[in-house]
């Protein structure tokens, strides 16, 4: 008798057997049906850092979810009012007002249904989900007044309560403007070995805050020359709001006459690739501003304002308003602006123009209208106002109103004292408060002045300065709340909040 050989090898024993232990698992999660719990994926603003211009977020689901258990059961605290919307299994959460600055927050999620659950007969819920994330802290700048203070650009964390002096002590700070990730600011600057105000030479400092999140930030202080003044005086600038060009108003020093404005690159580059400025070819002007999208400049120009392109031929404008003779400020999408038209009266009034034709006047005043901010949060426009108490003397007294844009309706929030003609404001970006500043002249000053004295644009000797912070709410709620300014225990002037 021959041996015969075994029909199954040990290997297809294993394979077989294991195949069959598998069909009985699947065999027992049919007859289960469908039991994967649905949890959260993923959460865009996890651990992260936002901004007023962060206005939604989004959760992604490992499952379909009912969409209106999950409306109902998400909760974010302290509360952020928002809209929901849905792209299969993506949720997106967008806020109907900026976060407010200098908070924590926390997103939880629980007892939300999938789906299919309740077509199924089942009560399935999500697993429980906790995300966090937080806003910007409160960040304020500003030039000191006092002591080792005096000229220096000062940056002020309210939230944490820290200050850093930025710039050096051999440069005195004329004006300046932050970059929109509040890494940088752009500012002139005078040598404080020098009184020449049209010396002025334009630089960049950092923070040493970081606007990104997961981005460790350049030490504070770092100073760049970005402009020097040796053939061409300084006199205004305007950085665009996307951070990337710079407008400035020149005039050359051997001929008074070639007075423009010029328009280069925001960025340093390296020692042998400074950029260059470049002469706008258009008819000299007046103050100006560029547009919100960063590609056009609006200046005041003969009897009216000009939108001049930043590229191609600015002798050729893109729209011209010839009964307006100043932009004030334009909304952040640049579908409105706050233009000035000077009567012949020597009233003026404030008018609210749009991108459809509308123009709408909102004020009359006898005096000047300084400065106005739309808020990013609401409809309303605040600007600051002065109105003539002496017509013999010509004395001013600024207010503060905030103007509800879709009604008319005006709040006037804040009277100053008479002698204050040289008030700034500044709107933070959450819309929740405003700075201001306080000028103390000097009296009777000396005929001969230290170089480091500080002037006002009108040119009066700073004596001191205070600052204040009005908190602010809606206007319908204003109307019965009574808000009061706070005094904040810093000496200096021209606030501005950090974006």
């Amino acid at each position: 008798m021959t041996k015969s050989k075994a029909f199954i090898q040990p290997l297809d024993r294993i394979a077989i057997t294991l195949m069959l232990l598998l069909s009985v698992l699947i065999g027992l999660m049919i007859l289960q049906g469908d039991v994967v719990t649905a949890r959260v994926r993923d959460f865009t603003w996890q651990n992260q850092q936002i901004g007023a211009e962060d206005n939604s977020f989004a959760l992604t689901f490992s499952r379909p979810m009912d969409s209106k258990s999950v409306e109902d059961n998400l909760k974010i605290e302290p509360p952020l009012a928002g809209k929901f919307s849905w792209a299969g299994r993506r949720m997106v959460y967008t806020l109907l007002t900026p976060a407010p600055y200098g908070t924590n927050y926390k997103v939880q999620l629980q007892g939300a249904k999938d789906k299919f659950a309740e077509l199924e007969g089942k009560n399935r819920t999500i697993q429980t989900f906790v995300g966090n994330f937080r806003t910007r802290d409160r960040v304020i700048l500003y030039i000191g007044t006092e002591h080792e203070e005096q000229g220096k650009l000062i940056l002020y964390n309210l939230t944490q309560e820290q200050k850093k002096i930025l710039t050096p002590k051999d440069l005195v700070v004329l004006d300046f403007e932050s970059f929109p990730d509040g890494e940088k600011i752009l500012f002139s600057a005078r040598s404080s070995n020098n009184q020449d105000l049209l010396s002025a030479q334009l630089y960049t400092v950092t923070t040493g805050v970081s606007g990104k999140s997961g981005q460790q930030a350049e030490p504070a202080s770092r100073v760049d020359l970005i402009l020097d003044s040796k053939d061409y005086q300084n006199l205004k600038f305007d950085l665009s709001p996307d951070g990337q060009t710079i407008v400035i108003q020149r005039g050359n020093k051997a001929n008074p006459g070639d007075f423009g404005l010029w328009f280069m690159p925001a960025t340093s580059g390296s020692s042998a690739e400074k950029p260059s400025p470049k002469r706008l070819k258009s008819q000299p002007g007046g103050d100006f501003m560029i547009t919100p999208d960063s590609k056009a400049v609006a200046v005041a120009q003969g009897q009216g304002a000009a939108i001049l392109p930043l590229q191609g031929d600015a002798s050729k404008p893109l729209d011209f308003l010839p009964q307006f003779g100043l932009v004030q400020a334009f909304s952040k999408d640049g579908s409105q602006a706050a233009m000035v038209k000077f009567n012949t009266d020597y009233t003026r009034d404030l008018f609210l123009v749009t991108n459809q034709g509308v123009q709408k006047q909102l004020v009359k005043t006898t005096g000047s209208i300084v400065s106005c901010q739309f808020d990013t949060a609401s409809p309303t426009l605040y600007c600051l106002l002065t109105q003539l108490v002496s017509k013999e003397q010509y004395i001013e007294q600024p207010y503060v109103v905030a103007i509800d844009l879709k009604t008319g309706q005006q709040k006037p929030l804040l009277l100053l004292p008479v002698d204050q003609r040289n008030v700034q404001m500044s709107l933070s970006a959450d819309g929740l408060g405003l700075l201001f500043d306080q000028i103390v002249p000097q009296k009777n000053p000396p005929t001969t002045l230290p170089t480091n004295t500080l002037k006002t644009d009108d040119g009066d000797t700073i004596a001191t300065s205070s600052l204040w912070l009005m908190p602010l709410l809606p206007i319908a709620d204003a109307a019965t709340v009574e808000i009061k300014p706070e005094q904040l225990p810093l000496s200096g002037f021209h606030p501005r909040w950090l974006p």
